[in-house]
């Protein structure tokens, strides 16, 4: 089985600008985390945009849309910023059908080298291979449905809205 990992942006790969201060996109770090992890899996990887979630529109949504749907891999995994991702999931789930696609990211970039991301990016692997069909989002070891979650802003943390998965909430 290969699986398909579409890269978005998002905090995953943001890295530190020591010119100005900000945070910006150098080069996605997907293939080094998937290196660092050891993993044995057959995964493409298909950079498709360098964003800030918050910048995101709907031209970008329909392009990850349109990816998901173009791809051969019937399971696909997308680093997307962490603030719009449930957004980005709701047009996935409306617009490709049949297809197992788990959305994950970070709350701090890996290049800072505490960064939640390489966990995340090895759960949604994981939950990608064991899911049925359909879209959601994989953080912090948990995975959710993508319209029974959102992003506590408050604790930084993403949690359900309704049953979790198996009927518990």
């Amino acid at each position: 089985m290969t699986i398909r990992i579409i890269v978005t942006g998002g905090t995953f790969d943001k890295e530190y600008n020591e010119l100005n201060g900000t945070l910006a996109f150098n080069r996605t770090h997907i293939e080094d985390v998937l290196q660092r992890g050891r993993c044995k899996l057959d995964v493409v990887i298909d950079v498709l945009m360098m964003v800030d979630s918050l910048d995101m529109g709907d031209g970008d949504r329909a392009r990850i849309v349109h990816a998901c749907l173009a791809c051969d891999e019937q399971r696909v995994v997308i680093t997307h910023g962490t603030d719009t991702m449930v957004e980005t999931a709701q047009a996935i789930a409306a617009g490709v059908p049949h297809k197992t696609i788990v959305l994950t990211g970070a709350m701090v970039p890996y290049a800072f080298g505490s960064s939640d991301g390489l966990f995340n990016l090895g759960s949604a692997l994981s939950f990608v291979q064991a899911l049925a069909p359909g879209v959601y989002v994989a953080m912090n070891g948990r995975v959710f449905p993508w319209n029974r979650v959102r992003k506590n802003h408050e604790i930084g943390v993403f949690e359900s809205t309704g049953p979790a998965l198996g009927g518990t909430a």
